[in-house]
């Protein structure tokens, strides 16, 4: 397979990836799936949660792809295979280490996009129940909570 073909289709699942958790997030995790993302928003004490094992679900279909697309030499499915792996770091990165900072590694950033992104789950976890949510997606921040923390930070300078 040609490797700019490989990389575009790795590419486009990591893309993709973004609107798949959107879905996946607002119908089956705040949906039926409830019972095991509930914990997320009512963390219980300890470290795990139920929510955890979302990222075994994700990691299966990436898994697979793999192993089967590099098994019987269709790497194209190989490639949606690391695309949805590289998502998952991604995720990972984002969500557990950035924003909810289950690992103290990058506490203090002042980044307009990282702020977005915070501020964006904030407002989805201000809900604890499993309706009326709002901004669903990991890395896709929409236009609202930019504004709000560039305004935020225009205030800050401006004292």
């Amino acid at each position: 397979m040609n490797p700019f073909l490989f990389i575009a289709i790795l590419l486009g699942s990591f893309l993709l990836m973004e609107a798949v958790t959107w879905l996946t997030h607002r119908y089956v995790m705040h949906g039926f799936l409830w019972w095991l993302h509930k914990d997320h928003h009512q963390p219980p004490p300890g470290p795990l949660q139920k929510n955890d094992a979302f990222f075994l679900i994700f990691a299966i279909p990436s898994w697979l792809c793999i192993m089967l697309g590099l098994q019987y030499q269709r790497y194209g499915v190989a490639a949606v295979g690391f695309g949805i792996a590289l998502y998952g770091l991604a995720y990972f990165m984002v969500h557990e280490v950035i924003i909810h900072q289950r690992f103290k590694w990058f506490t203090k950033s002042n980044n307009v996009y990282i702020c977005s992104i915070r501020w964006a789950h904030k407002m989805h976890h201000k809900h604890l129940d499993k309706h009326h949510g709002e901004s669903f997606g990991m890395l896709y921040v929409a236009k609202k909570y930019w504004d709000k923390v560039r305004a935020d930070k225009k205030l800050k300078t401006n004292k």
